[in-house]
């Protein structure tokens, strides 16, 4: 169509009308065309999509059901018996603090054997050339091996004097700072994160566990087991009676007590306190409903296959 004839032939005001009008007319044109050409493509493709997924999906479907018929190994989730020392306790009336216990992937921090091995740091060439941490260093030695003793009553614990193979390790050094991170609001408006170093007062003592594999996984024959090792660290630089309150509480941690107490009278209360409290019944108590839980801890891989 010759579109300059047909603006010639126009009145006025038409013909401006017509020039504004054009050029929608020709994007709309335009458009309706794309839409059309799309429709066709999708129309033509879609018969070869829907060829191609139904071997997809019953491939994945295939390959579940195998999944499923060949379990994979596991190690189970059992109770181990009671040592004889917690079967023993009892304690009702006292209440206990079960319910603050945190759930770990391996369920709870079990001793699948007793006697648990802890081995305490002893003093160092360098303490020992003075007598001023020659004295805190023995100091510290004995706080420690005072809150073993107390906690031995309940579960079976033996010093050794290697640091290799030991359950629990007891190190005589102040805790990493802590690397925290801090959400701050700008003047903008805009929330930013930074990282400071923050040394809380709970820092004087830290208590960390690691799980293991003991064996071999390729090699069924050596039974590979789920094992569990503590390490302590504990500052010497602290007043008799808190020191060894701290190692009551942290070696409380290392023997399953993997959370605190809301009650100050309990040695697993979350804080210091000015008179540290003894072993309590109800610490005893959240202990031996630990140790009548499932755990993985201490079982051998099962194969699962059929």
């Amino acid at each position: 169509m010759n579109w300059k004839r047909v603006l010639r032939r126009l009145p006025g005001l038409v013909r401006q009308w017509w020039l504004k009008l054009l050029p929608q007319v020709i994007t709309s044109c335009s458009l309706l065309a794309m839409t059309v050409g799309a429709i066709a493509l999708v129309l033509l493709v879609h018969p070869l999509l829907a060829r191609s997924e139904q071997p997809l999906t019953a491939a994945f479907n295939a390959n579940r059901q195998t999944i499923a018929q060949k379990p994979a190994p596991d190690f189970p989730l059992q109770a181990h018996p009671l040592p004889p020392t917690l079967a023993q306790w009892s304690a009702p009336q006292a209440g206990d603090y079960f319910d603050q216990i945190e759930v770990v992937p391996v369920n709870y921090l079990v001793w699948s054997h007793v006697p648990i091995t802890v081995y305490i740091q002893p003093p160092t060439a360098t303490e020992l050339a003075s007598p001023f941490t020659a004295q805190r260093s023995q100091a510290w030695i004995t706080a420690v091996s005072q809150a073993v003793q107390e906690w031995n009553r309940y579960l079976p614990l033996e010093q050794v004097e290697q640091l290799e193979g030991a359950n629990v390790a007891v190190l005589r050094s102040p805790p990493s700072l802590q690397l925290e991170t801090s959400t701050s609001q700008e003047a903008t408006g805009e929330q930013r994160e930074r990282s400071i170093l923050r040394l809380g007062r709970a820092r004087s003592a830290v208590t960390n566990y690691k799980v293991y594999i003991q064996g071999s996984l390729k090699d069924p024959a050596s039974k590979p087991t789920l094992a569990l090792r503590y390490t302590m660290q504990l500052r010497p630089d602290q007043a008799t009676q808190y020191l060894q309150a701290a190692a009551r509480h942290e070696l409380g941690h290392a023997l399953g007590i993997w959370g605190h107490s809301r009650s100050q009278t309990d040695v697993m209360y979350f804080s210091q306190v000015r008179h540290p409290p003894s072993i309590s019944p109800r610490d005893v108590n959240t202990l031996k409903r630990i140790y009548e839980q499932p755990t993985r801890l201490g079982w051998a891989l099962v194969d699962n296959d059929p």
